[in-house]
């Protein structure tokens, strides 16, 4: 499959990484692993990206 020229290789692991987190399908520290990131930064990401359910899971 090709992404096209505007998303990165990188930007399409981290979305879907953060998108199996939300919906349940990989752990936290599985989806930070799958976008490459250390579970700090990958939590950071979601964070600093007001991912919904993280906020809400993590009663920030």
């Amino acid at each position: 499959m090709e992404l096209p020229p505007n998303i990165s290789i990188e930007e399409a692991q981290l979305l879907l990484a953060v998108k199996l987190f939300e919906t349940g399908k990989l752990s936290l520290g599985q989806a930070a692993k799958l976008a490459h990131y250390s579970k700090r930064t990958f939590i950071d990401l979601l964070v600093n990206n007001k991912i919904p359910d993280f906020l809400k899971k993590s009663g920030i």
